[in-house]
């Protein structure tokens, strides 16, 4: 999954490159725009391998406009904010990915509550739940067979950490 996750960043990294290069007008396309240390390519480089990714789409406007020297496109923003989107939830994820094994505790221990379901993302079964005592034990029965199956996956995603 971390792999598909890299490779779909690399793309959009590559994606917004050639968005922000293709606006340079015609007699700075051999200078070497994108090859100096200032160049877009760094700059997002040094974005999507720092551990803090949570930059607004400000901060990553004004970043592009001075590794470009010039304002921004419409496409440009568009671009900026698509790339923006994918690495904060790319930094979501590797941030809060749900365990496995708290999934299947919380169903142990207070599986009658519905309590797990609320730690899963699914609030609405998590309120039936708790008004009907898990299905009366049943429900909450499935759930521990379905966890343990690793069938019950969090609403955003799959497990962080599995048994």
């Amino acid at each position: 999954m971390k792999k598909i996750k890299s490779l779909s960043l690399g793309i959009l990294m590559l994606f917004l490159t050639i968005t922000l290069s293709s606006s340079l007008p015609a007699g700075k396309m051999n200078e070497p725009a994108l090859s100096n240390e200032n160049g877009i390519t760094s700059v997002l480089s040094s974005i999507a391998s720092s551990k803090d990714k949570t930059m607004s789409y400000r901060e990553l406007k004004k970043m592009a406009e001075v590794s470009k020297g010039s304002k921004l496109s419409f496409k440009e923003k568009i671009a900026l904010k698509i790339f923006n989107k994918q690495l904060s939830a790319a930094s979501k994820n590797e941030e809060g990915g749900k365990s496995q094994l708290i999934a299947l505790l919380l169903v142990i221990f207070v599986g009658g509550l519905g309590i797990h379901r609320f730690y899963l993302g699914y609030t609405w079964q998590g309120i039936v739940q708790l008004l009907t005592g898990g299905g009366c034990g049943i429900w909450a029965l499935i759930d521990l067979i379905r966890i343990i199956t690793g069938d019950l996956q969090p609403k955003d995603g799959s497990y962080a950490k599995t048994l």
